[in-house]
């Protein structure tokens, strides 16, 4: 790591480390900030946009039948930054029991933990845990349990050094701080997510800015950043439910984002990052409205028309499931309402027939059903594009 690039000491120091690297040990994060005008501008259009996400999250009338494909959806793309492959039609597959080849499998084996890790988080918080580092090694956990990042001590802080970018500590764009002063910005870190001096966004850009430059994991933190912002916004109750996830934008912006965190640390600047942060929140706030307005339309005209039609309760049940998973087979229905297979088969055969859902196999046994027009609304389009990884520094 080149020392002189970092030509502040705002936001922390480079210090030479006894086994010879040089290494950014962080400041605390800041309690108060002089914001500039676009940031208050931009602050001002993200807390609006949040707070009508928050108006339609309260309106749901299902809430959790429509929080799995948000958390889905999240779970593909922040997986993406990282460097999976896996698309919510194979994570879908996957978790209906489809066996996919090698590599597939375990991209989508590391999709659906941070799904896992997600709703253990939510539940935690929701029973009065607080946002801590405890929680965050229970999340980190279940991210890499049974993934290929298992060998990296899921759960536990890490107790070496790590870098980012380059080949070695040598020659590293970014070292974070050394094992025993990790653990004091940790501290910090903590008592700064139960602060309420700052604005809740503002706080939350700069939390995960700092939970990034901590790195605490050898594997995972920027899941694990990118997770607290959802947690967070819960639990302050600016959203009832886990609505607004930012991996979209920072998918459609990574080079941008990398980019952002090394030159706040390089140039002591919380500014640019922020706005950034901010722009990030403002999209995916709209775009998440937007969503949950279709899915919560197509729901009611759907479960409309079943009931015009005088359908058995156990269509109406799963036309209604459908919206949470819409990719099926008959033991998951079986399972998911409560009914024989026989009843849960001719639930789907009604729905089949209706044009509702498509069988995709083309198999006699086990058969995988699809309800395309529900898949569309939930999960396309997607407000980001396609985008490279960014060649020097992976924020994970």
């Amino acid at each position: 790591m080149r020392p002189d690039a970092f030509t502040s000491t705002e936001r922390g120091r480079v210090h030479k480390a006894p086994e010879g690297y040089w290494a950014f040990h962080p400041t605390e994060a800041p309690r108060r900030l002089s914001l500039s005008d676009q940031v208050i501008k931009l602050l001002d259009e993200a807390t609006g946009a949040v707070h009508r996400l928050g108006g339609v999250g309260r309106l749901i009338p299902n809430p959790h039948l429509l929080i799995g494909p948000h958390l889905r959806l999240e779970a593909v793309l922040s997986s993406r930054i990282e460097g999976t492959k896996t698309d919510v039609s194979e994570l879908l597959r996957f978790e209906a029991g489809q066996v996919l080849p090698g590599e597939a499998a375990d991209d989508a084996t590391e999709v659906r933990n941070y799904i896992v890790a997600m709703e253990h988080g939510l539940a935690r918080v929701r029973e009065g845990f607080p946002i801590s580092i405890r929680l965050f090694r229970e999340m980190h956990e279940r991210l890499l349990d049974g993934a290929r990042g298992q060998h990296r001590r899921p759960g536990e802080l890490r107790r070496s050094p790590v870098w980012l970018g380059g080949t070695t500590l040598d020659d590293a764009v970014f070292v974070p701080p050394p094992p025993d002063e990790m653990n004091h910005a940790l501290s910090d870190l903590e008592r700064f997510l139960h602060a309420t001096d700052l604005p809740l966004l503002v706080q939350l850009a700069v939390a995960h800015y700092q939970f990034e430059v901590i790195h605490p994991f050898l594997d995972g933190n920027g899941r694990i950043g990118r997770l607290m912002i959802p947690l967070m916004l819960v639990l302050r109750e600016a959203l009832p439910q886990p609505l607004l996830y930012l991996s979209a934008f920072l998918e459609q912006h990574r080079s941008e984002y990398y980019d952002h965190l090394l030159l706040t640390s390089q140039k002591g600047d919380l500014m640019p990052w922020i706005a950034f942060f901010l722009r990030g929140v403002r999209q995916q706030s709209r775009d998440s409205e937007e969503r949950t307005v279709r899915l919560v339309e197509l729901q009611h005209q759907l479960r409309n028309e079943l009931l015009d039609e005088g359908r058995p309760n156990s269509v109406v049940r799963l036309a209604e499931q459908l919206f949470a998973v819409p990719l099926v087979t008959a033991p998951r229905v079986e399972a998911a309402i409560g009914v024989t297979r026989p009843t849960a088969q001719a639930a789907i055969d009604a729905l089949v027939e209706r044009g509702d859902l498509t069988e995709i196999t083309g198999r006699s046994r086990g058969r995988v059903y699809e309800a395309s027009a529900i898949y569309e609304a939930v999960y396309g389009p997607v407000s980001f594009a396609a985008s490279t990884v960014h060649p020097e520094l992976p924020f994970e």
